[in-house]
This record gives structure tokens, sequence and C-alpha cells, in this order.
């Protein structure tokens, strides 16, 4: 007898149907899997055995084939346990009748019939909307994320005997029901806050520029002089995320398996800071199975890279792609996967080896040389893409101990919001949602500037030897301080500030 029971697999962040075949035939006894199965699917036939027995279900000692349907595509992970148990007890005439393929199964076995949390169920939701089934099974803990997809109705279960039962019509289940606009309210809190930084309001302006026009940012300082403190906090005062944009980074967080029972949903901006050991495959993503790297799991939100030059240059090489398209493809054999990856660049470093060159209070003692194989770790390329470069001084001891409190994270929010939601009507026809992402065309038409101004930028263009992209990142910084100062056009004194904001470019004139 076969028995079809329908289940999914994860493509990037999309998922596929799957339709898992199993087939129990006369001769010796044998399980086999087929249809492009990874190790963890062809382990799956001993979880499912002990899983059966031990529930209490008797296991057909005969030929037993599964097929997991398309069979072109790999299948990884372990949430085909449940529906091959449940094809299985259906082929063997344990469930009074067919399992419809109306239901979607997922869930990964025990060997005590207990079902254990899968990753991916919330991509998996959102795609099993529209295959008109009749609703989801899956395990518990994944019962909430999955209920945040509307029009879908979501089973939560906890043992596979729930499951045969629910399915042999001896109970019932109820749906997972839950109020995803509390929750998306609820969970958007950040504990760190601008007003707790002292000074530093030079650099807290560049970080709003950079906040309300999604502007990649370096910041170059001595050790000790707030780099991190000021990174760490600029999720705070990014645009509040839509849903949309939440239910995206969800998606993906989902897949990487970082979603709690608790939380279900990423409502607030990401903040990724991978350490400087991090390999290739960590930080764009990518394995034996592909899987979301860093700068996915930051999409929508910040990836800061402290101690940049620390980072191998291979692993630096490759935030190109994702700086310039918001995604990263990753090839392999068989298939292409392509995971989404707008974020802010937020990076961090010294500006010399030991940390003092230009401390007035402290000496440094590297040699020039030392200095430039130090910032030749970076190449030119990546600095290009990076709009905003700013140098960082120690603080001095009167703005440590000055009472007066600067501008609320909530404040500086507010007015980021209100320039983001001017961005997004200008660039509304093109498609796009901030300064940072126009291009070439969008910069002839929103980004003129007066003679005084062309002159300004031509000395600077032409003697400290600017590229043309580094050209293109300053009209984009003073499209958003013109923004800021609520100027139609670009004025002198927007492009100066603009120019100031590439600290690492400019030589002496």
């Amino acid at each position: 007898m076969i028995a079809r029971i329908l289940s999914g697999g994860l493509l990037g962040v999309d998922a596929f149907p799957v339709e898992v075949e199993v087939d129990i035939a006369q001769g010796l006894p044998q399980f086999a899997t087929v249809g492009l199965p990874e190790g963890a699917v062809k382990e799956s036939k001993d979880r499912v055995k002990s899983a059966i027995k031990n529930a209490g279900y008797s296991f057909p000692t005969r030929r037993i084939t599964v097929n997991l349907a398309p069979a072109d595509i790999k299948k990884d992970g372990t949430a085909y346990d449940l529906p091959i148990a449940v094809g299985i007890l259906s082929a063997a005439g344990t469930l009074p009748e067919p399992v419809s393929q109306k239901w979607l199964l997922l869930g990964e076995l025990s060997l005590d019939g207990r079902i254990k949390p899968i990753r991916g169920a919330l991509p998996m939701a959102v795609s099993a909307r529209s295959w008109n089934i009749e609703g989801l099974i899956l395990p518990s803990e994944n019962a909430r994320e999955a209920a945040i997809v509307t029009g879908l109705n979501v089973y939560g279960v906890n043992h596979l005997g729930e499951v045969v039962d629910f399915l042999s019509r001896n109970t019932t289940l109820s749906p997972c029901k839950i109020d995803r606009d509390e929750l998306f309210r609820r969970q958007r809190f950040y504990e760190e806050d601008f007003a707790e930084v002292r000074g530093q309001d030079s650099i807290k302006r560049a970080l709003e520029v950079a906040a309300a026009g999604g502007h990649n940012v370096l910041l170059t300082g001595p050790p000790g002089s707030g780099k991190t403190m000021l990174a760490r906090r600029l999720p705070t005062i990014l645009p509040e995320p839509s849903f949309e944009e939440a239910l995206e980074t969800s998606k993906i967080h989902s897949i990487a398996g970082l979603l709690s029972p608790q939380e279900a949903l990423v409502s607030n901006r990401p903040f990724r800071s991978p350490h400087h050991t991090i390999s290739d495959a960590g930080l764009i993503g990518g394995g034996t199975i592909p899987r979301p790297g860093e700068v996915s799991l930051a999409h929508n939100g910040v990836l800061f890279l402290d101690e940049l030059p620390e980072f191998k240059k291979n692993v630096l090489e490759m935030l190109r792609q994702p700086l310039e398209d918001g995604e990263v493809t990753i090839s392999r054999a068989l298939t292409t996967i392509t995971y989404p990856a707008s974020f802010m660049l937020v990076a961090a470093m010294n500006p010399c080896p030991c940390g003092f060159l230009g401390d007035p209070q402290h000496a440094c003692t590297c040699t020039p040389a030392v200095i430039q194989r130090y910032r030749n770790r970076l190449s030119g390329p990546l600095l290009d893409r990076i709009d905003i470069q700013v140098e960082v001084p120690r603080i001095q001891y009167k703005e440590l101990s000055e009472p007066k409190d600067g501008d609320s994270s909530i404040v500086i929010r507010e007015r980021v919001n209100s320039i983001r939601q001017i961005q997004r009507q200008r660039l509304k026809p093109y498609r796009l949602h901030c300064n940072a992402q126009m291009e070439s065309r969008h910069l002839r038409k929103f980004c003129k500037v007066g003679p005084e101004s062309e002159n300004l930028l031509e000395m600077v263009t032409d003697r400290l030897g600017f590229s043309a992209r580094t050209y293109t990142r300053i009209l984009k910084v003073a499209r958003t301080i013109a923004d800021l100062a609520g100027s139609e056009d670009i004025q002198q004194v927007h492009l100066a500030e603009a120019i100031q904001y590439r600290s690492l470019d400019r030589q002496p004139l």
C-alpha cells in the first residue's frame, strides 16, 4: 500500500512542497529513503522506527521505500521525520483512512515519540498559505512563529500519538492563535539610548545623518573613545520596521534556528556583531548545506564589524556584493540560493596598530611603514562603499562629567522617521526607500548642485583623487544633510559637511 503525505522543504528563504511517498511491499525487512536525501534525512529511518515502536504502534517488518518528491532537489534537515512516520502508519493500516494531502506535516521525532522543534517554520508557513491546505501540523515550540501568518490554521503538537489520534479523528486540536499586532508592538524595546552618551556631538550628528539616509559608517579612533558604544546605539535611532520588514527578518532568523518560542517575531532592527575570526561562509553564508550568514541575519538592521582591519582580507572583499546588491547568491552544483542582505554596515577601527596615532595624551609607537601596512588591509573599493568615515576623538573629563543629557533615541528617531518619509515619497516611483539606494540616474535628478558647490566638488575630487564611486557617495550624503536641514536643493554647506565625512580619503590641500 502506498501513502502520500504533504511536507515541505526550504530553498533560500522560500519553501517548496514535498510529497512524502511511502510504499510498504512484500520482501525482507528494509528501509530505503530516496529523493536526494542529505545525512540528517537518511538517519531519520532509525529515529522513525524507534519513535513508532516507543509510541505504542507496530512497525511493519517488510520492505519500506520512502520517496521525497520532487526527487531532483536536495532535502536536508529533520522536519521530514513526522511525515515519514505518519506515512508508514498510514500505509501499514494503523490509521483508519488515508491521510488527506490537505494537511502539511513537519517535525523532528525523538526516540520516545516526542516531537521536537525544527528550523524554518515561519517561511514554511508563509509559502504554505498558497498551497490550498486545511492546516499545518508542526511542533508546539514552532506554533507561535507559524501562527503569525494569517489565513492558515496552525496546530502545535508534542507527541506522535497526538498526531495519529487527530488524523484518526479520535480527538481534536485547537489552532494556535496569537495577536500579532500586539506581539509586534510589545517586543519593540531597546536597552541602550543615545541620551547616555556624553560628548561626541559631532559623531552623534554623523550617525543621525547615516540613519536618516541609510548610509554605511566607519568610525576611527583610539581605544576607549566610544566607537563600540555609539555603534550599538545606532539601531535605536533607525526608523521603526514595518511588519513586512519584521516578517522578512524573522524568516531568516527562523531558517538559522534563532527564533525562540517566546519571541516568534523579530520586531526590532537586528544588530549583528561577528568576531573578526569569522570565516567567509560564516559572514556571507554557505557551507555544505547552505545557511544564511551574518550579512543576511543583519537584513533590515545593522552589521557591526569591530576592529575592521583584523578581519581576513578575503572575507572583507566578499562584502562588496551585498553592499551593492542587497542580497547574497550562493551557488552549488545542483542549486543556486539567494538570501536577502540589505543592511547598514557600521565598522570601527583604530588609526594604527597601537591605537594612539593622533592622540594628544598618548604617544604612538608605530612606524609609518607599520601604519601603512595596517591600513592597506582595507582595500580602496571597500572603503569607497562606506559613505561616512569619521574620526572619534578621545572624550575629555569635562564632557564625561556633564550632567545634562543629550537628545534621547526616541527624539532622534522621530527626526529620522520624518526624513525617511520624505525620501520614500521622493523615491517611490523607483521603488527605493532611502538616499543610500540611489543610483546615477537618480543623482542627476535629485542631487543637483549650484555653481559654487560644483566648484568645491571639482576641487576636492581632482586634488584628493576621489573615485567616481566616492563622488556619488558624497552627493548621496549631501542630499541627506539637505533633507535634515529642510532644504529642497543641496547647498554648499551641505556639500562641505558631506566632504568632511570622508576622513580616510582627505589629504592636505
